[in-house]
């Protein structure tokens, strides 16, 4: 959505009252969404709005750590190593500790904003009882665009977890009095239930043509959440058809620069499906909305912009990614998701079928940042990577201005023709027209007769480093010896964390479910 002035942000700094999730600091900080606070008008119809945006504010603040531990444990990705956050290197080596902090930061951090958006859906509601016709059914828009919202935050930690709660209202009281755990299959079904209520009351356009809140969810965000929580379950003529619709509507095509895709040009373009927005006000100083980038960047580079900070180097493309990349002739997809050292390079050449690599494996990008050696990783992420010359002038922290793409349309393309190899039947495009689109874009040659093996493949080359994509299609498809790679070794019991230990020991029932 775009992004809040600062009227209305500091409007909607207001205490969230929770009774049963309070064992952070967290939960005593203000709230963005939460106004049932003494004072509220709700006969001003008008700042219903104000609830929503809360939902989206609350959404869009994850910690660092958040889409990190996502996203760490697949082929396409390793931990950097030397770190001090040695347990996030054990769990990419599938070591898991109960007890370490970003497994209960991220367990309870999206919990907290999943409330908030109760909150904010109870709260539009208290407006509605006074409300008009008109302002009746925006707050049916506006409790539908919650769902949305909420919907991926639930999608994103059952993946992670497995088995998990589902709230039905701001009342945390409700999780003690739960017998059983929903399973990953019941959260993955009432994702798919609650986008099909939705929709009816969302609009029917490309998110970057809302002119309230460009970027906001609209019908297509919910049809391509609907999608995901059924290929999870593979329900795939179900994610053929919610794909199918996104695709034949014409609101949609691939940005045409995949470089660029992932930088400032890419902002808000026609392929973006759902993405947390951030920005730096187009000023040098002063406030900003922002997400943390430093642990995917460098620990060491020389930016072409003199004072432009790097990273910390925790988030490392894995050399059998970047091999399997080579092998393909891939070209603008590999420079543009990997940050190559000369270290690395060396590494990459020891190994004499890769003596000879194509001129864009360099340690200079092609803005001109130069990638030096570091201790803690051979390659850094370059989907993460905002370069220097992007900064706005006098901004200096790593990636700062840079959105965090979660859905795009070539995903949809993918899953849809992943969906119709496996079966289901689509509708105005085939299999390999879909696949070949995105292929055409990364300077591919077409396939023809498209295979589940190439799609899956396809997947890999288009989607690595993003939100653990890679990690949960291999879960989800029985192939989790792709998994065991440079001396890791995955189990079947390793397939979900387990349940963080502040979790098991502030709600029981967490013992005995079965993600574990």
């Amino acid at each position: 959505m775009k992004l809040l002035n600062k009227t209305k942000m500091y409007t909607l700094m207001v205490f969230l009252s929770m009774a049963i999730v309070a064992c952070t600091d967290k939960l005593d900080e203000p709230e963005l969404n939460n106004n049932f606070a003494g004072g509220t008008d709700f006969t001003k119809t008008e700042d219903m709005e104000l609830s929503l945006i809360g939902v989206y504010e609350a959404f869009q603040s994850r910690g660092w750590e958040q889409p990190l531990l996502i996203a760490v444990r697949g082929d396409d990705v390793n931990a950097g190593g030397l770190g001090d956050q040695p347990d996030f290197a054990e769990t990419d080596l599938f070591n898991y500790n109960k007890d370490y902090w970003m497994y209960n930061s991220l367990w309870e951090n999206v919990y907290v904003d999943v409330i908030s958006a109760h909150t904010a859906m109870e709260q539009i509601a208290r407006y509605q009882e006074l409300a008009d016709a008109d302002g009746v059914a925006l707050g049916d828009r506006f409790v539908a665009e919650a769902k949305v919202i909420r919907a991926i935050m639930l999608f994103h930690i059952s993946q992670v977890w497995g088995d998990v709660f589902i709230p039905t209202s701001s009342d945390t009281a409700e999780l003690l009095d739960l017998e059983i755990v929903p399973t990953q299959q019941e959260v993955m079904q009432h994702i798919s239930d609650q986008m099909d209520e939705a929709m009816p009351f969302l609009l029917e356009v490309h998110p970057n043509k809302r002119t309230d809140l460009p970027g906001g969810a609209t019908v297509y965000t919910a049809l391509a959440i609907k999608a995901l929580a059924n290929q999870e379950l593979g329900n795939y003529q179900i994610v053929a058809d919610a794909a199918g619709q996104i695709i034949n509507s014409g609101e949609f095509s691939l940005f045409p620069d995949y470089y660029e895709l992932f930088k400032t040009p890419g902002k808000l373009s026609d392929e973006i499906i759902l993405a947390m927005q951030y920005s730096d006000f187009g000023q040098g100083e002063g406030d900003r909305e922002a997400h943390l980038y430093n642990p995917y960047g460098p620990q060491n580079w020389t930016p072409a912009i003199e004072g432009a900070s790097s990273g910390w180097g925790f988030f490392e493309p894995s050399m059998k990614f970047i091999k399997f990349m080579l092998d393909r002739g891939e070209t603008v997809r590999l420079e543009t998701s990997v940050l190559f050292t000369d270290r690395g390079i060396a590494e990459l050449q020891s190994d004499p079928a890769y003596a000879d690599l194509p001129a864009f494996v360099s340690n200079t990008t092609r803005d001109g940042d130069i990638i030096n050696d570091y201790v803690r990783a051979l390659f850094a992420s370059g989907k993460h990577y905002l370069p220097s010359n992007q900064l706005i002038p006098g901004r200096t922290a790593y990636g700062s201005n840079k959105d965090f793409n979660i859905i795009r349309y070539a995903e949809i393309l993918l899953m849809y023709a992943e969906a119709l190899t496996q079966g289901a039947t689509g509708s105005g495009m085939s299999a390999d027209q879909a696949v070949n689109m995105v292929r055409e874009r990364a300077g591919m040659d077409p396939l023809t007769g498209v295979s589940l093996d190439q799609v899956l493949d396809e997947k890999f080359a288009e989607l690595s480093m993003e939100w653990g994509k890679r990690y949960y299609d291999m879960i989800r498809l029985g192939r989790s010896d792709e998994l065991s790679y440079d001396g890791r070794t995955f189990t079947a019991d390793k397939t979900f964390l387990p349940y963080p230990q502040a979790q098991v020991d502030q709600f029981p029932i967490l013992e005995n479910a079965n993600s574990q």
